[in-house]
């Protein structure tokens, strides 16, 4: 694998009559500026050489708001950045072959976004790592493609053994294994992201269906698992049959034999081991600390330890090559996971951990706080390490 360099590129904004955008950030290689408000999604340039890429987003609307890439389908995911507050800006690195590409911000967080389409041309100035930095990014990324198959040879085995207790209507039994299997999921989250259909018939949560769209996957079963108490005004909650029951495990199933198959053969470069390290985090701000995304079971700090360990194992690989770029940035970043994992320590149960209801909104806050610390930092691993 080669490291390449972004080489400037005069291209037409997304407005008419523009002139050339793109901006120097802080290693003095070029950037693309992004600017998502309420109802655009402005970029500097819409094209770039290929390469090391970064786009530079800036949140120009009183909501949260996102940017991805997608691959030409507009579907499978290149790169992403959530959780970008109101005024605040955030880079997404991403090494990128030549080709067609989509963009899209997502105001609120909602939707497919506004898009459009973004070209990258073959820049044909390749340079080499050194011999020494590109053995330590092959391991680096063998490595996590070794991690990415056993977690997805461990979720396979245990979302087998719960979709079967499920189906058999062991609902303690089920209950029991829904947290432990979802962990191998949660840890590799942004490959799953990747294959673009996947990750949305596997893990929607209810209150992000869009009109029309059929609720499939964890959170449909873990619904029927822990229902919703009934309340004032409303009818009561409807179990699935047996039947159905059958219907969405085995759907779950599929979709978890098809991530199986597809991690086998994807391989990965350094940008996407320090971007889905980042993107773990911004899973547990978006979801986890909410507790909005285990809404009924209230397991969410076993989804939180999976987003850290999968964030984690990314970091330990890069951080030979960070080290030697960016000492300080490594020892902060690492500091700052001990940290957190002090934390989370606290509320270990056993084998497990204990409801997130029983966390108190102060404990919350303390966590919050960690991911954030953690978050900051991590965010300019990429950079740090492609420079």
């Amino acid at each position: 694998m080669k490291r390449l360099t972004l080489i400037s590129a005069c291209a037409l904004l997304a407005l008419p009559l523009a002139a050339c955008g793109s901006t120097e950030d802080g290693s003095g290689s070029k950037a693309i500026t992004v600017t998502s408000s309420a109802k655009a999604c402005e970029l500097s340039a819409t094209t770039a050489p290929s390469g090391t890429v970064t786009f530079k987003i800036k949140n120009s609307d009183s909501k949260v708001t996102e940017f991805y890439l997608y691959k030409e389908n507009g579907t499978s995911i290149v790169g992403e950045v959530e959780n970008i507050g109101p005024s605040l800006s955030r880079e997404l690195v991403v090494t990128v072959a030549p080709g067609t590409y989509v963009t899209a911000c997502k105001p609120g967080m909602k939707g497919k976004g506004i898009r459009a389409d973004f070209k990258v041309t073959d820049s044909g100035n390749a340079t080499s790592a050194s011999e020494a930095e590109q053995a330590i990014i092959d391991r680096a990324t063998a490595g996590y493609a070794t991690f990415v198959k056993h977690e997805a040879e461990e979720l396979l085995e245990q979302t087998g053994e719960f979709v079967a207790a499920y189906k058999a209507g062991d609902d303690a039994k089920a209950r029991a294994l829904y947290p432990v299997a979802r962990m191998h999921w949660e840890a590799i989250e942004p490959v799953a992201e990747s294959f673009g259909d996947l990750d949305p018939k596997t893990d929607l949560r209810e209150a992000d269906l869009e009109e029309g769209q059929k609720w499939t996957g964890w959170h449909r079963i873990e619904k029927d698992l822990w229902p919703p108490a009934t309340k004032a005004g409303t009818a009561p909650y409807k179990p699935l049959t047996a039947a159905e029951r059958v219907e969405y495990g085995d759907d779950l199933l599929a979709n978890i034999k098809t991530l199986h198959s597809r991690v086998q053969t994807t391989t990965y470069d350094v940008t996407q081991l320090g971007n889905g390290s980042k993107e773990l985090m911004d899973e547990v701000a978006t979801g986890k600390i909410t507790g909005e995304e285990e809404i009924w079971s209230h397991t969410d700090l076993y989804d939180f330890q999976a987003n850290v360990d999968g964030a984690k194992e990314a970091f330990e690989l890069l951080e030979p090559i960070l080290e030697s770029k960016n000492e300080a940035l490594e020892k902060q970043i690492d500091a700052a996971f001990e940290k957190l994992q002090g934390l989370l320590d606290q509320y270990k149960k056993g084998d497990g951990f204990v409801s997130y209801e029983t966390v108190t909104e102060a404990q919350r806050k303390e966590l919050s706080d960690a991911v954030n610390a953690l978050s900051e930092p991590l965010s300019k691993m990429t950079g740090a390490i492609t420079s």
